[in-house]
């Protein structure tokens, strides 16, 4: 389900059903290196998007966090922290971050929730179709990641 309202009240209908929620991780930079973190959000963006679609009713999608890549790596913790507090204690089982930012793998040992990291796809010049059919494929594989997150109890 994503973060608008319609989806939110099919939510509230049957939230105990609904133990997922996965929070996108979009880094922002004004640097050398914005280019590259505009293409990791719109990438993580258009994934999240196609991931709802294939999840709805298990999931929650949130709007995602975005955080400039000069936060220090402990106000980073400390949010993550919070979003993992307020979310397991409103009733998710499986809270999982989703990134293109490989910054995010030195720190996934400090949180509960699992974190989900995929190279960022370069999109920009690819076709609208190729372009579907390329997140598809990744869909596809986060299929199995998420149904053997579900199966072991992580």
């Amino acid at each position: 389900m994503k973060w608008i309202s319609q989806d939110i009240d099919m939510y509230l209908k049957s939230k105990e059903y609904v133990d997922t929620a996965v929070l996108p991780l979009f880094p922002v930079s004004l640097r050398d290196d914005i280019k590259q973190t505009a293409a990791m959000s719109e990438f993580i963006s258009l994934l999240s998007i196609q991931l709802e679609r294939q999840f709805r009713g298990r999931l929650v999608m949130f709007p995602g966090y975005s955080y400039l890549k000069s936060f220090p790596e402990d106000k980073l913790i400390s949010d993550i922290k919070l979003w993992e507090k307020e979310l397991t204690e409103k009733g998710f089982k499986h809270v999982l971050y989703l990134t293109s930012d490989s910054s995010w793998k030195a720190l996934e040992s400090q949180f509960d929730g699992g974190l989900i990291w995929l190279p960022s796809l370069p999109l920009e010049h690819m076709d609208e179709q190729y372009k579907n059919t390329i997140l598809d494929d990744q869909v596809k594989q986060l299929l199995q990641l998420f149904l053997q997150k579900w199966q072991s109890g992580e």
